[in-house]
């Protein structure tokens, strides 16, 4: 049997912030998981346009469902998720399936870079040998042959809504299908992109609502999870003849004009198979998943199914994603395109999907930038011909607006204090990577000076002063309040907060993880020796499990062993214990560092802690590392799936920090 678990997801990502995914049992346990959903203002304005399908196979022996689906109250019909005999997702996701006897049916399905449109096949294997991926598909070599009369039968579901939505059964969906050769048109809202799809099989319309599909995942997360979809009919192919092949893209955001579908899947399957065995690792591979357009130039979606553009997470993951995999241009297009948006020394934290403006609630985001910034120019060094005088200035430029900013004060309270720290926040609004709120209550506010700024606050100094020497003196003194003002002899590590809500002298000793930036994860290591270790210790011994940090040691008040309930209750407690996989990079680079960063230590850290998260890969988000996970075993992952800085943090910690 298949080790993978069913429920585990896979992704197919377009490059444009649009994508397919689903599970791999296939049956549908999101309102994000599609077949077909379109990021009509990449990366904004993401729509589902088909949600998935169903499909079943009829030879003279009966009919044989290959595919499933969930329906309220919480019933599996039909029973195609039975016959999956094997699932791959390398280099995309393949289901195979057996039907009768010695009869099996492959279905391979991917998304091709900068299009939003899917791809489809299915084929007859016979006996259940492996014919080899490509072997019966159009383009290759032939199929398997059988003398028995093979029908596929598929039945796409429609809905046209945003993509954080559920749709419901109504007059105004349009069932009307525009037939032209063999490209069929389905226009199922005003505004709504129409859906093209090209097959080499024959139309049939059967418009049908089909309702009450049940989300369980949704369902789990206490969010509406029932939806109905439109089916406007049915696609019959003949497998016994030749492969089926379906595309399905967006009007506007994809190549539809097309002569003959079988020839353009095999010029679009080879083009994307290249593309893929470019990459030097899986790792690498999926790691473009989260490079999207943005504009002329270019972004990083924070994680998928839901996130989109994070300033903070685009800033954290590029580090490993880009710079560290050597993906400088890419790097360089997307520093250069946030350079131009900086205000009174920020950058947004987020993009609202919907277009609104953007939102500067956060005080880390423009500090990452420059730490990525200083990653990108040491990188370039290495390759002479990257380096180009005016970018470099444009980004000096950023860099040099941001500190002059903070430094003089903006939004929210932030400025540089007199001992050379930088205070921030205040009430209703949380500007930390903690940033949970219930009901407009911040669950961690941490206003006043949080140890994890400092450190990004003092690094982002020095990285200015190696340009500007107006820098020195408050980086200068700055570091020497550090430790003095954050350490805590009794207790042998660092406090969370100091001056906390701007009182000075007021300390919050709460045990979290934000002090492991004071010695890993940064360029500068902010303590002695002796302390840097007695930190690192504390912090393996209370919040280190196989998959991250957790975000507040057990016996802390307010500890959560695990992440559940309802929207209100997780989001309760989303710092509050939850781990977090992208914590694993800087307090690996710590742990390696208070043992000198010898090859030794490095080769007794990857040996030690990079196997757990190796395993992870196949748990969850399959290729891919989740958002969070529980913080008690078994660490069961949460959240997104596919998160973009933890898979970014193992990147660097592969690439660069244990090399």
């Amino acid at each position: 049997m298949n080790p993978i678990d069913s429920n585990a997801e896979w992704i197919e990502a377009d490059g444009l912030g649009g994508f397919a995914s689903g599970t791999v049992s296939g049956i549908r346990s999101r309102r994000y998981h599609a077949l077909l959903l379109t990021a009509t203002t990449p990366p904004a304005g993401r729509m589902v346009l088909v949600n998935g399908f169903d499909a079943w196979v009829e030879t003279p022996r009966g009919t044989f469902s290959i595919s499933s689906q969930n329906y309220a109250p919480d019933v599996i019909h039909p029973d195609g998720a039975s016959r999956i005999e094997s699932f791959e997702y390398e280099p995309w996701p393949r289901w195979r399936y057996e039907i009768d006897n010695d009869l099996f049916v492959e279905q391979e399905l991917f998304v091709p870079k900068g299009e939003s449109a899917v791809f489809i096949s299915w084929r007859v294997v016979a006996g259940g040998g492996d014919a080899g991926p490509a072997a019966s598909l159009p383009g290759s070599t032939p199929p398997a042959t059988t003398d028995v009369d093979i029908t596929l039968k598929v039945r796409p579901y429609l809905s046209g809504r945003d993509f954080h939505s559920a749709h419901n059964e109504n007059g105004s969906f349009r069932f009307e299908a525009e037939q032209n050769g063999a490209g069929v048109t389905f226009r199922s809202y005003d505004s709504v992109p129409a859906v093209i799809a090209h097959s080499n099989g024959r139309y049939m319309h059967e418009p049908a609502w089909y309702r009450n599909f049940l989300y369980s995942e949704e369902q789990a997360r206490g969010l509406d999870a029932a939806e109905d979809l439109a089916s406007p009919g049915v696609f019959e192919f003949s497998l016994s003849r030749k492969p089926a092949v379906l595309m399905l893209a967006a009007e506007g955001h994809a190549t539809t004009h097309i002569e003959s579908i079988e020839a353009r899947y095999a010029q679009v399957r080879t083009i994307e198979q290249a593309r893929r065995k470019y990459f030097s690792s899986p790792l690498e591979r999926v790691a473009d998943a989260y490079l999207v357009k943005r504009g002329q130039g270019k972004t990083l979606i924070a994680g998928y199914p839901w996130f989109g553009d994070w300033g903070r997470d685009t800033f954290i993951a590029i580090r490993g994603l880009c710079i560290a995999t050597g993906h400088l241009e890419d790097a360089r297009d997307i520093l250069l395109a946030w350079a131009s948006i900086v205000s009174q020394g920020m950058l947004p934290n987020r993009f609202p999907d919907s277009g609104e403006q953007p939102e500067f609630n956060s005080v880390d985001a423009s500090l990452w930038y420059i730490i990525a910034v200083d990653d990108y120019l040491r990188a370039t060094k290495k390759q002479p011909t990257l380096t180009d005088d005016c970018h470099t200035k444009k980004l000096r430029v950023a860099v040099e607006a941001i500190l002059a900013g903070f430094n003089e004060g903006t939004r929210f309270g932030i400025r540089a204090d007199r001992d050379g720290l930088l205070s921030a926040g205040e009430y209703g609004q949380q500007l930390t990577w903690m940033d949970a709120r219930v009901d407009g209550r911040e669950i961690t506010p941490r206003i006043g000076k949080p140890v994890e700024i400092q450190a990004l606050w003092l690094n982002a100094l020095a990285i200015g002063a190696k340009v500007s020497a107006r820098w020195q003196s408050l980086f200068d003194k700055g570091r020497a309040a550090f430790e003095e003002k954050f350490w805590n002899e009794h207790a042998g590590y660092l406090a969370d907060v100091i001056d906390c809500d701007h009182q000075p002298g007021t300390v919050d000793l709460t045990f979290r993880p934000n002090q492991i930036f004071a010695v890993g994860g940064l360029p500068l290591t902010l303590l002695s020796t002796d302390k840097a270790r007695r930190v690192v210790d504390a912090v393996e011994m209370l919040l280190l499990t196989p998959v991250g940090l957790r975000s507040l040691a057990p016996g802390e008040s307010g500890y959560a062993p695990h992440y559940q309930g309802g929207s209100r209750e997780r989001d309760a407690i989303y710092h509050q214990g939850t781990v977090w996989p992208w914590l694993i990079g800087p307090f690996v680079e710590a742990w390696v560092r208070v043992r000198g960063s010898t090859s030794r230590a490095k080769a007794e850290a990857r040996a030690k802690f990079l196997p757990p998260i190796y395993q992870h890969l196949n748990k969850a988000g399959l290729g891919h590392i989740s958002e969070i996970c529980d913080a008690e075993p078994p660490h069961t992952p949460r959240g997104c799936p596919f998160q973009a800085w933890s898979l970014g943090e193992l990147l660097r910690l592969e690439r660069a920090v244990l090399a």
